[in-house]
């Protein structure tokens, strides 16, 4: 996933983004708002994570502003504020989740990979392709019974097949997945990584729609 890191304390964001960028998702930090303003407006996020307290200002009115705006970004807060009053305050304004500080690093995770599953329409973390058997929460597959490994780059697209199952896929909407603006796309990334997912996963799973991008094909 791509995610928007809204956080202005650099040890935290430098953990947070760590650990994402270690299971394969692309991290984009903002540490005011107004950044993350810029970054909503000239890209696509899967994932928003938002701190309340911003030098230039409280996180829930700017995602309340979102929201007004028709932006439905899945948005888990993380904050300080660990009131019962909080918590419900931040969920009416639109959060999908929220995670008090200090916290788990691999509590985040599990929690960026519920929302993740809600918004693909399948809360179930256990999915069944034909020969493919999908552990999304533990990120683990097999294909006839025997184990799947993938490299946590190959995990994120095989998860972005997933969620739109039988959908086009643009070249320049997976680079999104994979890549934040500071990072360089090699023009044949793309390419590299579907080859080797059908030779993990079966030549047939995925299929390229020449010129226009690929989807994934219903077992």
């Amino acid at each position: 996933m791509r995610i928007l890191l809204v956080e202005d304390d650099r040890v935290i964001a430098g953990a947070v983004r760590e650990q994402a960028e270690s299971e394969g998702h692309s991290i984009d930090h903002a540490a005011r708002l107004d950044e993350a303003g810029d970054a909503l407006a000239v890209a696509h996020f899967d994932l928003i994570l938002l701190d309340l307290m911003l030098p230039d200002g409280r996180g829930l009115p700017f995602l309340r502003g979102l929201r007004a705006k028709g932006d439905t970004t899945p948005v888990i807060i993380m904050t300080a504020l660990d009131q019962v009053s909080d918590r419900i305050e931040g969920l009416n304004a639109g959060a999908d989740d929220y995670l008090v500080k200090p916290f788990d690093l691999s509590e985040l995770s599990a929690r960026i990979g519920s929302v993740s599953r809600r918004y693909a329409g399948n809360p179930n973390p256990r999915i069944e392709l034909g020969e493919l058997s999908v552990d999304i929460a533990a990120r683990s597959l097999t294909r006839a019974g025997k184990p799947v490994p993938l490299t946590a780059r190959e995990w994120v697209l095989f998860e972005a097949f997933l969620q739109k199952p039988g959908q086009l896929l643009s070249k320049p909407v997976l680079e999104e997945r994979l890549y934040s603006f500071d990072s360089e796309v090699e023009s044949n990334t793309i390419e590299v990584h579907i080859s080797r997912l059908r030779k993990k996963l079966g030549a047939d799973l995925i299929v390229t729609e020449r010129g226009l991008g690929y989807r994934m094909a219903r077992p």
